[in-house]
């Protein structure tokens, strides 16, 4: 493929902030249904993204194609690469069941799913974001949106045991602005935003920034607006062959800053891992099997 390892639509994701409205209309279409949509006449992408045929050659060009059927050979060429490798065309996950069976071909979008998106993620980045976290001066606020709230509520159970001063915002309701009157300039707000983007979510975000708080954002492959205020996007791609977008790569994401956040305070995390699991005992919450 051209322009080393990056594919097409990692090279949209790369140039999202330097498109027109227009191009990234056209960029979240192109990547909805990558690569099939792509495939098709320039008429049909320009009509199914509502966008002109001199946008979709404008975009073309921006991504280093002279012209459409040039951009349309490379997505045929990231096909065909694809298609050759023996381990994929090989193996099903699901060994029991056909390779069209739906548990194969859904595990085949998370794995590549989660390739791609661990492809476009700084360490570096996700090393000082988890810093960030584990730095106990700092308080530290999670906020999920409708669906989001889930991935939001799963980071705040183990960051609360984890280390003290650490708040789970209810986004969804209208008291979320009482958890801004405490905050901060250096606090941490950790905001999970997936499509369809949420304008409240938007802007407790921009009322944080303008407080001096870091945003550290969750997203998806298109990009939550509130990327605009983060310190750190972390970006998933989440389609599968599901009316639902899949959890799988945000939930990676969040265990492996679990895990990293936990090693940095882990004397710490122990001591408080200790008390619980005395109340534990106490209260008599969990049945125990000895």
């Amino acid at each position: 493929m051209a322009n080393g390892d990056l594919t097409i639509a990692d090279r949209i994701q790369n140039g999202l902030d330097a498109l027109t409205r227009a191009e990234r209309q056209l960029a979240y279409a192109i990547l909805e249904n990558y690569p099939a949509s792509g495939l098709g006449p320039l008429s049909a992408l320009a009509k199914d993204a509502e966008v002109s045929g001199p946008t979709v050659l404008r975009m073309v060009q921006k991504l280093g194609f002279k012209s459409y059927p040039e951009f349309q050979a490379e997505l045929r060429e990231e096909l065909r690469a694809k298609a050759k490798n023996p381990i994929a065309k090989h193996d099903t996950w699901a060994e029991g069941a056909p390779s069209a069976h739906i548990l194969n071909r859904f595990t085949d979008a998370v794995i590549d799913n989660i390739r791609h998106s661990l492809a476009q993620i700084d360490p570096v980045a996700f090393d000082e974001a988890c810093a960030l976290i584990a730095d106990t001066a700092r308080a530290i606020h999670i906020v999920g949106g409708r669906i989001s709230h889930t991935m939001a509520e799963y980071l705040y159970l183990h960051m609360q045991v984890i280390r003290p001063g650490v708040t789970h915002i209810q986004s969804t309701s209208n008291t979320w602005p009482h958890y801004l009157l405490d905050a901060k300039p250096g606090d941490v707000f950790v905001i999970f935003d997936m499509r369809r983007y949420e304008n409240n979510t938007l802007k407790l975000a921009e009322i944080a920034h303008g407080r001096g708080a870091h945003i550290i954002l969750f997203t998806d492959q298109w990009r939550s607006p509130i990327h605009t205020f983060s310190d750190f996007c972390f970006s998933s791609r989440i389609v599968v062959p599901s009316a639902w977008d899949s959890a799988v790569t945000p939930l990676l994401l969040i265990e492996s800053l679990v895990s990293a956040v936990q090693a940095k305070l882990w004397d710490e995390t122990r001591t408080r891992m200790e008390s619980l699991e005395e109340m534990f005992d106490t209260t008599k919450l969990f049945r125990k099997f000895t």
